[in-house]
């Protein structure tokens, strides 16, 4: 397995050892040693979510607060898709900063992303399947967001306008700045 830091503390790609050979692939896509060797890694899973998204859906940006919130380990099945972290501790010197990553079936990368953190993606694929175990259980009350959308964060979700396909209920969703306030 290799870790890969990025910008946001505690926010890391996960790339698991693929042995391949001419009938495919073979990889452990989670270890717990690997978990319990990451200093960012804390608590035991609990929950497994998986979607299934069409070309252009932009989901997100997501997170759950308070006692609610999950730390989730992020990783597509199948396609392909722009996996965007956005940081909202206010005590972090990157808050308000995001980082992308591509996630794939191909590349086998996984992002653990830590609570305190918003978390969405875009599908660059015909279509992805996208499966992140989280260490605390969905809440409906603990759920917020911020607009996928929201010009401040500068975000490039590698969607064309006129492709983009986004929930009502994401795009009635805060700015990042009046989520602040």
């Amino acid at each position: 397995m290799q870790i890969e830091k990025t910008k946001l503390a505690g926010c890391v790609v996960v790339t698991p050892k693929t042995f391949a050979d001419e009938r495919g692939y073979f990889m452990e896509s989670f270890r717990q040693s690997w978990m319990d060797s990451l200093a960012e890694f804390s608590g035991n899973f609990v929950q497994d979510n998986q979607s299934f998204s069409y070309y252009g859906t932009i989901r997100g940006l997501h997170f759950q607060e308070g006692e609610h919130a999950q730390s989730k380990l992020i990783r597509v099945v199948q396609g392909t898709i722009l996996d965007v972290v956005l940081d909202l501790r206010q005590e972090s010197p990157t808050c308000g900063e995001h980082i992308s990553v591509e996630l794939s079936d191909q590349n086998n990368h996984q992002l653990w992303i830590p609570k305190g953190l918003a978390h969405g993606f875009s599908v660059l694929s015909e279509s992805a399947t996208v499966c992140y175990k989280c260490d605390a259980y969905y809440n409906k009350e603990a759920e917020k967001g911020i607009y996928p959308l929201d010009q401040t964060l500068q975000i490039d979700w590698r969607i064309p306008t006129s492709k983009q396909l986004i929930s009502p209920k994401d795009l009635a969703l805060p700015t990042f700045n009046d989520y602040k306030a």
